[in-house]
């Protein structure tokens, strides 16, 4: 059945008639086409022999399966692999063999039955699970769909409404759920399983318990005019949700052919609708994501020296802001003991206030219940003083952006903390080294630099200096793995990777507002490419205090290359600061609902005169494509510093940054990605010509000018004599 080292399937026949075929490919014994192959020789054999009555699928080791193996896309992409012609596993193997066999089959599932896995599940003639099991079809997260009849089964089982929620919004459910809408036949435990199944496909073949075919049954799918206003209303929703994607409406079209013509002939179709999509850009730039996100915690010269983390159980948090209560919530909801210092008792009430709120909101939406809202807030005590900080593992600074306050309190953090205790910092571009100038502790000073909300954003930037010490490293990586982050590291410099990448976003607007270019209208192009806000609903958000200190320190480091507009200062100057006065480029109700503000042309027109710009009728005019190319060009440009400079390990990790700290759509793969597949001599050209025209905040620099040149990716691996990592 292949070899040891292969995935594959391994077959045993019991006294009692029934074969049990284990699924082996770990570690979530993937459906690689090697083990496919087996599966099927497997089946062969057992309905072949005469000593086999009947069967149960499983999987090795509480695993049943994580679904196709994503690995194969690749090579199938790059047509390196040889890929199956349609329809043979859905329809030959799966429809033809297994479903339609006249053993009767059940399906044993524990730990995971994802994708491909559930579908194998699906054909079965029932399905026994443990109550931790999860079961799901997250392909769309891919840029795909069900291609081993998920679609056609899916609804057969749990009927059309929440099919069409399992498969659009990617999410599983757990066995118990899965046997309330009769996905599974029966919930046992785990050390049951296999045995109960066994039981339940010799029942199946005494006409004990039924014998379905899952293809064929009709008891859950709607009349036909019900299911088409169903599958109207999950349009609707999904061109809504995702005006930019194509494969939630091919998902759909494939479902409603199983419900109006028939469910084998919408299985051919499946198959090809899976083919096309696979070769689509979305489906590539979502498993670049896919194994991007998975290949941040790799760092050579750290992660390859064999260092285990150490343990840390308890965390001190300086500021209790909205940051450092965002963090805090993040640290208690994985089980950490956390203290949080503020100056005065109405700050700290303030803060241990927006941790509960955070908490509170998870138990409004049933996300969490009473019990465990109180276990978890009682993991955190508030203090005014340094005692308490005697036994923590670690600290994270959490301050306003001040470089005298943050060195004062390093400083008394040394003094306090115990010696291996990590001493981080929260900051978004203050240098570490300055930060830590007054201590002798800089090996073990770090930046952890959350995003905002911190209790949600997926993002944790882990910044180090040239003394940092690669275990305080291992141990960040192993804290944000923990509290559910995707971890960056990163080299020390001003904004770090994503604040750094990003500064020209807003800036490129302002360039563009000054010649002309309608405010709304750029954030309206910006969002339909896919970004979450635009670049002016951004600052309005961030509010500009932040906005204006964060762009201060780009002015000073990158003098040659900012954007110097007076907009942002004027409105300010007219008690306009964004949301938060509800007042700045956008008017805003108490609910927060962002309007046009017709005044917003005087400060405009205030900004320009200062500016000495005038309006080019060029700008007025300017499409769609040439606004994305003028935001965002700037940005991938400053990409290519950070990689030249060795602040990020690899072009990947930029992407990753870019998707899960600013949203950067992840269907286009990432800012580096994106724009490869535009192309490095197409990226110079352009900002070579606006360079020439509006100056040095468009000039390409060295790191592009020679891929261009060389007509290689800027996401190619880089050179470096020197790092900052």
């Amino acid at each position: 059945m292949g070899s040891k080292n292969k995935g594959r399937t391994v077959m045993e026949v019991g006294a009692d008639g029934v074969a049990v075929i284990t699924i082996i490919n770990l570690p979530i014994n993937s459906l690689s086409l090697d083990v496919l192959q087996s599966l099927k020789e497997s089946y062969d054999e057992a309905l072949r022999r005469d000593d086999v009555k009947a069967i149960v699928v499983t999987g090795a080791n509480g695993k049943f399966s994580g679904g196709f193996d994503i690995t194969a896309f690749g090579g199938i992409q790059e047509g390196k692999v040889q890929q199956p012609k349609p329809g043979y596993i859905s329809v030959e193997v799966l429809t033809d063999i297994v479903e339609a066999a006249r053993k009767p089959s059940v399906a044993a599932i524990d730990g995971v039955a994802f994708g491909g896995g559930l579908e194998v599940a699906m054909v079965c003639h029932a399905r026994i699970s443990t109550t931790t099991a999860q079961l799901g079809l997250p392909e769309l997260q891919l840029g795909i769909i069900p291609g081993f009849g998920g679609t056609q089964r899916l609804p057969r089982l749990v009927g059309l409404t929440k099919s069409l929620e399992m498969m659009l919004t990617s999410k599983p459910v757990k066995g118990e759920e899965a046997l309330g809408l009769g996905l599974v036949d029966a919930v046992v435990s785990s050390h049951e399983l296999v045995n109960t199944a066994r039981r339940w496909a010799l029942d199946i073949l005494e006409r004990r318990k039924p014998w379905v075919a899952s293809l064929y049954r009709t008891d859950k799918i709607e009349s036909l005019g019900e299911a088409r206003e169903i599958l109207n209303f999950a349009r609707a929703q999904a061109r809504k949700r995702a005006p930019n994607l194509k494969h939630p409406l091919v998902c759909i079209d494939v479902i409603e052919e199983g419900v109006v013509a028939s469910p084998k002939a919408a299985l051919w179709k499946e198959a090809e609708a899976f083919q096309g999509l696979l070769k689509s850009d979305t489906c590539k730039s979502l498993i670049h994501i896919f194994f991007a996100q998975r290949g941040t915690s790799k760092i050579p010269g750290i992660t390859d020296r064999g260092l285990v983390p150490r343990q840390v159980k308890k965390v001190a948090i300086l500021g209790g802001g909205l940051m450092g209560s965002g963090i805090a919530t993040a640290l208690i909801r994985s089980n950490y003991t956390v203290i949080m210092k503020e100056v005065n008792e109405k700050f700290l009430e303030a803060g241990i206030g927006r941790v509960k709120a955070n908490l509170q909101s998870q138990v409004k939406k049933g996300k969490m219940t009473e019990e465990k809202f109180e276990k978890t807030i009682s993991l955190l005590r508030g203090v005014l003083d340094y005692e308490s900080f005697r036994d923590v593992d670690m600290v994270i600074e959490a301050v306003i952006e001040n470089v005298s306050l943050k060195q004062q309190i390093f400083a008394d953090l040394e003094k306090y903390c115990p010696p291996h205790c990590i001493l981080a910092s929260n900051t978004s571009t203050i240098d570490l080294n300055l930060i830590g100038e007054r201590t002798n502790s800089q090996d073990r000073i770090v930046g952890a630099h959350f995003f905002s909300p911190a209790h949600v954003m997926p993002l944790l930037e882990i910044v180090r200096t040239n003394h940092t010490s690669p275990q305080i490293i291992v141990d960040l990586l192993d804290i944000g793995k923990k509290i559910k982050k995707t971890p960056i590291v990163v080299g020390n410099c001003t904004g770090f990777a994503v604040n750094r990448i990003f500064f020209p976003y807003t800036q490129a607007g302002l360039f563009l507002v000054e010649r002309g270019t309608d405010v709304y209208r750029i954030d309206r192009v910006i969002t339909k490419f896919g970004m979450p806000m635009g670049p002016f609903r951004l600052a309005d958000l961030v509010g500009f205090g932040v906005g204006v200190a964060t762009g201060m320190q780009f002015i000073e480091n990158f003098p040659e290359r900012t954007y110097k507009s007076m907009l942002i200062p004027i409105m300010q100057e007219d008690k306009r600061a964004g949301e938060t006065t509800r007042k700045g480029f956008y008017l805003y109700d108490n609910k927060r609902k962002a309007s046009f503000d017709p005044e917003l042309k005087m400060y405009i027109e205030k900004a320009r005169s200062i500016s000495g710009v005038a309006v080019d009728p060029k700008f007025v005019k300017i499409s769609d494509k040439d606004i994305v190319e003028m935001i965002f060009f700037p940005v991938v440009n400053e990409a290519c510093r950070v990689l030249a400079e060795g602040i990020a390990v690899k072009a990947a990790d930029l992407d990753i940054a870019a998707v899960m700290g600013m949203g950067f759509p992840p269907n286009r793969g990432g800012i580096m990605f994106w724009a490869d597949s535009l192309g490095s001599k197409y990226i110079y050209s352009r900002l070579e010509e606006w360079s020439n025209m509006y100056g040095e905040f468009f000039k390409p620099c060295a790191f592009l000018a020679e891929r261009a040149a060389k007509g290689a990716p800027l996401s190619a691996p880089v050179e470096l004599g020197k790092s900052r990592l």
